[in-house]
């Protein structure tokens, strides 16, 4: 037996434990799975267990894989299993013979009684018994017996406990007194084998029995377990004059070799014409074998030599050669895979006629063609070159050195020559075509000025109809710049914001290729209207509103829907008015007019002047609210109390105020006669801010009027008479309403003093 431990039990396989590379063979379950498994009779299955024989004299029984297992180029592998040995026995022997787990070379048959512990005559592989009879005593015992050989001793009547082949075979010590192998317990063993790193064909061999190490050491094969690659693992038992139940339980054969990703490939390789032979890199295809082959050692064979190949990436063959692989994990965790097969089977190579097709953007003329596109060939590794010619071809002239960006019109070929790794040639044609062209035209768009900045509207540009071609797509541009480089696209075509100009669509088929369109964008600039202005009103009246005619639509603040709308008072409006798809919202405006304000009333004996500022002029005047003048001059006035009214051009509800025109005396005579004695103004003390002024020709004030004197003069200056003469005098006053209307009164008075 060599190292290596598994070819094929894919078949076989029971139970994986989620591991796709392990390969186990297992007998568990209840009741016991022995699918792939050979039962020989006396053994049965027994529930969760495998009885090999009853507790009966001169039984044999055992189990075995049904296919052998090839071990040669597996490196470690390990068996556990679970035994028990009970029954009653025998009144003259007691208990007896006991069970042996083994790998056998030859089919196993005639399978022993007695000490031969169900192994058969003469078989051959490694054989791991556990013994309960001594045949020298005839007493009961507990021993592990190890036979790397052939099991023919003594002869007629092998029993693996006489066997001591030299390097091949161990006998342990009795271990009754501390492993007793009889009992109702079952007793748990591993059994693990290693190619031995110092004597690759040697075993390492360990044995453990729940967890204590019977054995740990090298052992040679023997007799016809010399060179033995390939075997049956399986396990037996036999009684002889004395009798015993043996039983197995949970056994588990573990086998885990490299995985590989597939066994065979036949790649294309061909004879080079002029030799007759080829040369091939056999290590070009360690990856389709495994995914990272610089994690193993992989050495390649030719089909039944055991010599590698010393150069396997310049091999060279002649006919149908098949190589064997072989995939090491140099960590020897796994087993040796060697499985993978090369089948090299030449044959002509021929190139095939290709095309090649690509846009021809925009309308460009040309198409821009990467040439190592074209199809002439599957087969990887092989050398390319473009001609325009079959002529240039042949002579190797003008060859296409740009052929990853090559310009070309619509029905060009290129004349490709294709060399294989092997030095194979074939000439193929290339035909290049331009795919159709993408039909658009351009398109103009319209859009409603935006309230807030009527130089825009919001377009959506998706709406264009620049195309009538199916299965299109289409992205925007700003400029035909942009859109020839695919860059600065717009990302909101629904909702483009933009000023009267151009925008370009590339319009896509499914190929990929694209025209551009002009798309011109309009802005629909606001229809106001022009007869509908602010108005100026009595605040009491009413007015209309008309938004004049022409629009299709009218939508007012009031809720109306006409063009026209009346009774209108003062206030702020708006109306939206719609022309086309447009719609504009104009405001107006309904003031009320502004009153006029009487700013001063200036009296002159029987002349009253009004003055009037604020409202619209031009003003009427009137005394009595009925006769109205357009003068501010009243002529004529008796004294007393009287009304001003005043209204603008507006002539809305005209402004009042109450004046009052002093008596007038021309001259006074303060003789003391009691007769025209002095002026005597006390009676509008009632009056705001009253004022009484007297002055002389020359403009000097002589005497002020007021509360202390009561709004009186004598015709004194200082305590004295003034001369005989013409004075001038003034009264200014606020009237007592919400103007406080200022009135001016003023005169010539003649004061005749007698000296």
């Amino acid at each position: 037996m060599k190292k290596t431990l598994l070819f094929y039990f894919s078949a076989l396989l029971l139970f994986f434990f989620q591991n796709t590379s392990a390969q186990t063979y297992q007998l568990t379950g209840n009741p016991v799975n022995t699918t792939g498994w050979d039962i020989v009779p006396s053994a049965a299955v027994s529930g969760d267990f495998i009885q090999l024989t009853a507790d009966q004299t001169s039984q044999f029984g055992a189990i075995k894989l049904s296919n052998p297992i090839n071990l040669k180029y597996c490196d470690k592998w390990k068996v556990e299993f679970d035994f028990r040995i009970d029954g009653n026995g025998t009144t003259a022997y007691g208990r007896g013979d006991g069970l042996t787990f083994w790998y056998l070379s030859n089919p196993p048959t005639a399978f022993t009684t007695g000490g031969g512990l169900g192994i058969p005559a003469n078989a051959n592989g490694l054989m791991v018994a556990f013994d309960i009879f001594n045949n020298s005593t005839e007493g009961q015992m507990s021993k592990v017996h190890l036979l790397y050989g052939t099991n023919n001793v003594p002869a007629g009547n092998p029993n693996i406990e006489y066997n001591v082949a030299a390097g091949s075979s161990f006998h342990s010590p009795d271990l009754q007194a501390t492993q007793p192998f009889v009992g109702a317990t079952y007793k748990h063993v591993e059994v693990n084998g290693q190619v031995d790193p110092a004597n690759p064909v040697n075993w390492i061999i360990q044995i453990k029995i729940d967890g204590v190490v019977i054995t740990n050491q090298s052992f040679a094969p023997s007799g016809g377990a010399i060179g033995m690659t390939t075997g049956y693992f399986g396990f037996s038992s036999g009684t002889g004059a004395a009798s015993a139940r043996h039983s197995i339980k949970n056994a588990k054969i573990f086998i885990d070799k490299v995985p590989i990703l597939q066994n065979t490939i036949t790649p294309f390789v061909c004879n080079n014409p002029s030799t007759g032979n080829g040369f091939v890199d056999l290590t070009s295809y360690a990856t389709q074998f495994v995914n990272n082959p610089a994690n193993y050692i992989i050495t390649y064979y030719v089909l039944g030599s055991s010599t590698p190949i010393a150069t396997p990436t310049n091999f060279q063959y002649t006919g149908n050669t098949t190589i064997t692989v072989v995939i090491k994990d140099p960590s020897s965790t796994l087993c040796d895979n060697g499985d993978a097969r090369i089948i090299l089977n030449p044959s002509p190579f021929e190139a095939t006629d290709a095309s090649l097709t690509e846009c021809n953007n925009n309308n460009a003329g040309v198409g821009i063609f990467n040439l190592n596109d074209a199809a002439v060939t599957t087969l990887a590794g092989v050398t390319k070159q473009y001609y325009p010619t079959l002529a240039d071809l042949n002579a190797g002239t003008n060859q296409i050195m740009n052929f990853g960006a090559f310009p070309a019109a619509q029905g060009t070929t290129i004349h490709v020559k294709v060399t294989t790794a092997q030095g194979c040639v074939d000439n193929a044609i290339i035909t290049l075509n331009t795919s159709p062209v993408v039909v658009v035209n351009d398109a103009t768009l319209r859009a409603c000025s935006e309230p807030t900045n009527p130089s825009v509207g919001i377009f959506n540009l998706i709406n264009a109809n620049v195309t009538a071609q199916a299965g299109t797509t289409k992205k925007y541009y700003p400029s035909l710049t942009d859109a020839l480089n695919g860059t600065n696209e717009i990302n909101n075509p629904a909702t483009y914001t933009a000023p009267n100009g151009v925008i370009y669509i590339s319009v896509f088929n499914a190929a990929g290729c694209f025209t551009i369109a002009k798309v011109t964008l309009i802005v629909i600039p606001p229809v106001y209207s022009t007869v509908l202005v602010d108005k100026v009103i009595c605040i009491e009246d009413k007015t209309t509103l008309d938004a004049g005619a022409g629009f299709s639509g009218y939508e007012w603040s009031t809720g109306a829907t006409t063009q026209v709308i009346t009774d209108v008072g003062v206030g702020t409006y708006w109306v939206k008015l719609k022309t086309g798809d447009c719609t504009v919202k104009q405001a107006v405006k309904v003031y009320a007019s502004e009153q006029p304000v009487i700013t001063y009333i200036d009296i002159s004996n029987t002349t009253i002047t009004v003055n009037v500022n604020g409202g619209t002029p031009a003003y009427q005047y009137s005394m009595d609210n009925v006769h109205w003048q357009d003068s501010n001059v009243f002529t004529e006035i008796s004294r007393g109390l009287h009304k001003i009214y005043v209204r603008d051009s507006y002539k809305c509800e005209p402004i009042e105020v109450n004046i009052t025109v002093p008596n007038l005396i021309n001259v006074i005579t303060p003789n003391g006669d009691g007769q025209n004695d002095f002026i005597d103004y006390s009676a509008l003390a009632g009056k705001l801010d009253l004022t009484f002024n007297v002055y002389d020709r020359y403009g000097s004030k002589l005497h002020q009027g007021d509360k202390t004197n009561r709004y009186i003069w004598d015709g004194t200056a200082n305590g004295r008479k003034v001369p005989t003469g013409s004075y001038w005098y003034s009264v200014t006053w606020n009237e007592n309403n919400e103007n406080k209307t200022p009135i001016k009164f003023s005169g010539w008075i003649m004061v005749k003093n007698r000296d």
